[in-house]
């Protein structure tokens, strides 16, 4: 028999489509116009020097703006969003202004009285994921009434789909978000995202779709506009649907996986009504991962355009479930550099170590081991012969550019230079495309 309800929407009128997703899952319980209503979004990254591509990485103020509107009809006046920007600097505070006022959220404030906060400047409190874990979440999201979470659909390369569960990691402090891809076999990343639902007040979810993120979260992902939505009071619910929209069975979602079998549920979607589009007529296949090719003579594995381009000498191992939020920018700036160092000569037999799991080929010249956790794991590791570590956490730019100099590699100083503006380069792939808009990221001018 079913149980859920999820409702999948086109996105052609704005409001009346939020509204229409709304309703055919249900609709908003009666709030108290007293009530404190949180608004979740999804904030991937920012950059406030440079235009970047939002399409499928951020939560469209669109969406955001129409939610609003339909709590203010109910009477509600006390409407917070949150988000914790994931910044370089624990200490930056001006990027997630910045973030908020480009996204117009001070627009959201004048109109209708929405404040926009920073997660980390707001108190966390402890909370018991389970028997032996715990994590640290936003008190203003414990304390609230009522919760509205707006994720954007994409695949990750990660936990292969990214919608309203793991949109809700954005409410833990770092700390936290660390503890999450801990190098634990069975209390791995999938078994923790699992968890973040379940300490959330009332939720309603609504999966942002209007564009869509192919091999996210990030940037280096492709966009697409599929202009859907996809809602439900039940957050594992339309997850499930969404990972059948992305073109993924749930089962080959860990985190859903784990989430439906600690709520005594299945991921067939047996117990779910889907009403409005049919699944078949939206789904489309998004692939999650970037492969990697390994060198059938030496054993080395390189991201697969390096090695197609011929690089050699170097084996830079598969980013895994330890690679914590924090060192992800990190390797991509190593990347870059790489493949700028590149000079069709072979790298002096080096391997590059990532996360906190990975372990050192024996015979190898030279390891670089990058970030504080793999620095810590292996500083006395008698099968290293030449270990050049790239501390921090994250690990600052100079510290990589030292690295890689001790290691024989000398890339165009500009990939270090002008990194902060390399988020700008990804606008390249979105040139007249007008279907790509970036009005959908900024709320309606009329105050």
């Amino acid at each position: 028999m079913s149980t859920y309800s999820v409702s999948i929407v086109k996105y052609q009128t704005p409001l009346e489509s939020v509204r229409k997703a709304v309703e055919l899952a249900g609709g908003l319980p009666k709030l108290s116009p007293a009530a404190k209503v949180v608004i979740k979004p999804n904030i991937v990254m920012w950059n406030r020097h440079v235009p970047f591509p939002k399409w499928g990485v951020i939560t469209t103020t669109r969406v955001i703006e129409d939610m609003v509107i339909l709590l203010r009809e109910k009477g509600v006046q006390d409407i917070t969003i949150i988000e914790g920007v994931v910044v370089a600097d624990p200490k930056d505070k001006e990027t997630p202004r910045h973030a908020f006022e480009t996204l117009g959220y001070g627009q959201l404030n004048k109109k209708y009285g929405v404040k926009a906060v920073n997660v980390f400047d707001q108190p966390f409190r402890k909370v018991q994921v389970d028997e032996e874990l715990s994590l640290n979440f936003s008190e203003v999201v414990l304390d609230a009434d009522f919760l509205v979470n707006i994720p954007v659909l994409k695949t990750h390369t990660q936990t292969v789909a990214s919608m309203g569960i793991k949109n809700l990691k954005g409410l833990i402090d770092i700390p936290s978000r660390k503890k999450c891809h801990a190098a634990n076999l069975v209390k791995n990343l999938h078994y923790m995202v699992s968890k973040l639902a379940d300490p959330m007040p009332p939720m309603f979810t609504i999966t942002d779709g209007i564009f869509t993120n192919e091999r996210g979260p990030g940037l280096g992902g492709r966009a697409h506009r599929k202009d859907i939505l996809i809602a439900s009071n039940n957050v594992l619910s339309a997850d499930l649907v969404g990972a059948n929209v992305l073109g993924w069975s749930p089962d080959d979602v860990p985190h859903l996986v784990h989430a439906a079998k600690s709520q005594g549920r299945l991921t067939d979607l047996s117990d779910i009504t889907v009403v409005g589009e049919k699944i078949e007529d939206v789904a489309c296949r998004h692939e999650y991962d970037f492969p990697y090719l390994q060198n059938e003579e030496t054993g080395a594995w390189l991201p697969e355009p390096m090695a197609k381009f011929g690089m050699s000498g170097l084996s830079y191992r598969k980013y895994d479930l330890t690679m914590c939020t924090y060192c992800s920018p990190t390797n991509g700036i190593i990347i870059g550099a790489l493949v700028s160092a590149f000079k069709g000569k072979p790298f002096d037999d080096i391997e590059i170590l990532t996360g906190k799991a990975m372990t050192p080929t024996k015979g190898k010249k030279k390891t670089i081991l990058v970030g504080k956790c793999m620095v810590k794991a292996h500083k006395d590791n008698p099968d290293i012969n030449e270990m050049i570590p790239i501390n921090g956490c994250p690990a600052k730019i100079e510290n990589i550019k030292e690295a890689l100099a001790k290691a024989g590699i000398h890339p165009d100083p500009a990939v270090f230079e002008k990194a902060h503006l390399h988020a700008g380069s990804f606008m390249r792939y979105y040139k007249d495309k007008p279907e790509f808009d970036e009005t959908f990221f900024q709320a309606t001018q009329e105050i």
